[in-house]
């Protein structure tokens, strides 16, 4: 997996305080300097105006303002399931690679054992590995061996009757049926600052799977260097409080 920051709002949080400020500002914000704008706010500089303000904000649950800057994210090679789980967020855009128009052909079925194409779950190679929903927490070295060998097996064969359908004369958009979910895909997404939050409250919480959770917190680790404040309040004070930021 890769998570790659696109495109995202220069000076997000100055933007994000000007828009809480107009709320409550006598004049038009869209005349003053940011200095004139934020002159009521405790803090010696601007930088601690800002950070007064926006811990205010997300403090009292006053999240509008965190929808106005944007951020766009590249992410490669998550799972076909991991995508599935990301785009029930109804407030998140998204281009997904197509697999009706993009065809995998040319990938070696015996490297798929070894990670390429299929993402391999951390069960397949980790015996302690304890998920979700697991029947016991516990297997001995046969049944973990066995297991591996299974899932190794069966992506490698779906791959091959995959291309072995492509051959055949198969188009790339029904001969993808025999793919497995694991398949890897890559994905640009764009959302704004408090969908964001709320993604976090989702899918870094404990429960999440570990893939999306991974993922999450790499977005949050890009988000920590674009939105300091902000980002840094929300691992503080925020993270793990689930729904939340719900919109």
């Amino acid at each position: 997996m890769k998570v790659q920051l696109l495109e995202a709002t220069e000076d997000p949080e100055e933007l994000i305080c000007t828009a809480a400020r107009n709320d409550y500002y006598d004049g038009y914000v869209g005349d003053e300097s940011f200095e004139t704008v934020m002159e009521n706010i405790d803090g010696e500089s601007v930088e601690e105006k800002q950070e007064t303000l926006i811990g205010h904000l997300l403090d009292h649950g006053h999240f509008g303002p965190f929808e106005h800057p944007q951020v766009t994210f590249a992410v490669k090679g998550i799972s076909r399931s991991c995508m599935a789980q990301i785009t029930r967020h109804r407030h998140v855009s998204f281009d997904v690679q197509s697999m009706r128009y993009v065809s995998f052909d040319d990938v070696d079925p015996e490297a798929v054992r070894e990670g390429e194409l299929v993402v391999t779950p951390p069960s397949a190679t980790d015996p302690d590995w304890v998920g979700r929903n697991q029947k016991r927490a516990s297997v001995s070295d046969e049944e973990f061996e066995r297991r591996t060998e299974i899932f190794k097996d069966a992506i490698e064969q779906a791959v091959e009757s995959y291309q072995e359908l492509l051959d055949l004369g198969m188009p790339p958009e029904d001969a993808r049926f025999v793919l497995p979910i694991g398949t890897k895909v890559n994905i640009v997404m764009s959302m704004n600052a408090r969908m964001l939050m709320h993604v976090a409250d989702m899918r870094a919480a404990a429960d999440a799977q570990w893939e999306i959770r991974e993922m999450t917190e790499e977005m949050l680790d890009l988000a920590a260097d674009w939105c300091p404040k902000t980002f840094e309040y929300y691992e503080r004070e925020m993270k793990g409080r689930k729904n939340r930021l719900a919109p």
